[in-house]
């Protein structure tokens, strides 16, 4: 994911873990429903509250960078495709949205087209058209409206080089369009891509593809009144996003849109407030917090243990996967990292147990020994090249270190940020440091500002030997996973930089193409997993665990499904009646 994931663990402070206790002595206010809130059939009314630590800036689809419509937009944006509202991995699935199918591809997978369903219209009753979809995406382009997924700029024909509506052209002349978008018909839209691209379904689950009727395009100003495609229309954004009023779009009709429920009557986001705040509102469930839920923060260790403590508490507590993974990361242009035998031996010296530990216990975290996530979406696929207990296997890696020439043992830099999340926080680099050195490595912690480290971590040209790194999918499938990682021709010198281990492996590189041309995503997903299981032999990282989302909702919510595309509660299903 090359936008920090914003699924951020939630550190329980001392008072919030008093207010929790206090909440789980009293409990919730008896419902009568003694096992949880989310039981029950789901009836429509009512209004919902979304309580994010997250802000919900740049409401604009060019401007969101978000998976499969995303969550509090797709209530307004809907796109070509979407992913499947399901729980579990049933979720992973991507489906038709506004479209009749999830495209139809040329024979090569550079031509892809798509035919509008019958019916479609925004809340002000006008249809929408291929022709919106096709400038809602060449707007995207515009410098303005910067921040969005960066797939369609890479995978257009001529994308590289345009500049959005907003900019004159060669002629001189505004509102130049993208001639690798053809709209041959107001149902019909076609794409030309520069190479093949098998996965082009899930490119078109991104808020890019939301149609924006051109006559209606207020530029940086659309994101306070943008017109809705789906089920809800912004009533009012107050200061970008802090808080955002949903009312029903009674154009919207549930016969072209089989995904979202769209319950309850109106929805109250509010956005920017502090994470141990959101939990305690939720666990004491009073008055309207009684029907509001989170997407993005999570329970810590401590308000967790306090949760699971009260029966009614732990029932209304969601679980969620999500393809993410934590790792270590090598440079290998970084002595004595340049030594394979090193790398490995690091790898075998690991105690995941203690990493689990610290970043808040096996509720939290599942242990790694594979890159890609462990989810069948992704090609996953079971291996363990340096395998180890538990707790590591620090002989096996002495062995190897005296192999690599350093029988006394070696002294290394983990590099951190000091940022209190969960991810690459102290705490891990701690765990980290205490097992490696049952192996005879030293570490020296190097904790650095949140912006200095992803700075210095991201840049080629300062990239540390060794440090804490993770990587979030864009969709679940193994491409967007594993192309960035390890893609030799994706090494950026002067720029962002994800290929941490400075892979350009021919091989490697070939096989990715293979599977991008393929249009079987079941059949890529295999080849997906078999790619990771070669690579992961090279010790370029070393996968530590896959994080797990624990969040409470009110005791009046109901419907609650969570799919392992996003990992989190789907507000789009929820009800509060």
């Amino acid at each position: 994911m090359r936008h920090p994931s914003p699924r951020t663990a939630s550190l329980a402070a001392a008072s919030l873990v008093l207010a929790l206790g206090a909440a789980a002595c009293a409990g919730p206010k008896d419902s009568g429903d003694a096992t949880s809130g989310a039981q029950g059939k789901p009836q429509k009314g009512g209004k919902l509250t979304v309580l994010n630590s997250q802000p919900q800036t740049d409401f604009d689809p060019a401007r969101l960078y978000t998976s499969g419509g995303g969550n509090v937009p797709s209530l307004v944006f809907r796109t070509l495709t979407t992913r499947h509202r399901a729980n579990g991995a049933a979720g992973a699935k991507v489906v038709p949205d506004l479209a009749t199918d999830i495209g139809r591809p040329s024979k090569d997978a550079t031509v892809w087209t798509y035919t509008l369903k019958k019916g479609l219209r925004y809340e002000d009753g006008t249809p929408i058209t291929s022709g919106d979809i096709k400038y809602g995406i060449e707007r995207s382009f515009a410098g303005e409206l910067s921040g969005g997924a960066p797939y369609l700029r890479d995978w257009l024909i001529g994308g590289a080089q345009y500049q959005g509506p907003y900019t004159a052209g060669a002629d001189g002349k505004k509102g130049k369009g993208l001639d690798s978008i053809v709209t041959p018909d107001d149902r019909t839209i076609v794409f030309h891509l520069n190479k093949p691209e098998g996965e082009f379904p899930y490119l078109a689950t991104q808020t890019q593809t939301t149609p924006v009727p051109k006559a209606k395009d207020t530029g940086t100003k659309y994101e306070e009144h943008p017109l809705s495609s789906g089920p809800y229309k912004v009533v009012k954004n107050e200061n970008d996003g802090e808080r955002i009023t949903l009312a029903r779009n009674t154009q919207w009709s549930a016969k072209t849109d089989s995904e979202r429920k769209a319950y309850p009557d109106t929805i109250d986001v509010r956005s920017g407030l502090d994470s141990s705040v959101i939990n305690q509102r939720l666990a004491s469930s009073q008055g309207a917090d009684a029907a509001a839920v989170t997407t993005d923060t999570n329970l810590g260790p401590a308000e967790l243990a306090k949760v699971t403590g009260d029966r009614k508490l732990a029932s209304r507590v969601g679980t969620g996967h999500f393809g993410y993974t934590n790792y270590l990361a090598f440079n290998p242009k970084v002595k004595p990292f340049d030594n394979p035998k090193v790398r490995q031996a690091v790898s075998y010296a690991v105690d995941r147990t203690s990493v689990i530990n610290a970043a808040g216990g096996s509720a939290l975290a599942e242990p790694a020994t594979t890159y890609l996530p462990n989810q069948k979406s992704f090609g996953y696929t079971p291996y363990d090249h340096f395998p180890a207990d538990a707790t590591g296997n620090p002989g096996k890696a002495r062995t190897l270190l005296k192999q690599a020439g350093y029988p006394k043992g070696l002294t290394v830099t983990l590099t951190h940020s000091n940022a209190k999340d969960f991810e690459t926080s102290p705490e891990i680099a701690t765990a980290v440091q205490e097992s490696l050195k049952k192996a005879g490595i030293t570490v020296k912690l190097r904790g650095l500002e949140d912006n200095d480290y992803k700075d210095k971590t991201k840049n080629a040209k300062t990239e540390p030997g060794l440090f804490l790194a993770h990587w979030g999918a864009d969709w679940p499938s193994g491409g967007p996973f594993l192309a960035p990682i390890f893609d030799g021709r994706q090494i950026v010198k002067d720029g962002a930089n994800f290929n941490t281990g400075f892979l350009n492996d021919p091989s490697v590189n070939k096989e990715i193409d293979a599977i991008n041309k393929l249009t079987d995503l079941s059949a890529a997903a295999r080849r997906w997993g078999a790619l990771d299981k070669k690579i992961g032999a090279q010790a370029l990282t070393v996968p530590l665990f896959h994080p797990v989302y624990k969040r409470l909702y009110g005791e009046d919510i109901k419907n609650v499904v969570i799919s392992d595309w996003t990992g989190v509660l789907d507000i789009s299903q929820v009800a509060v009646k």
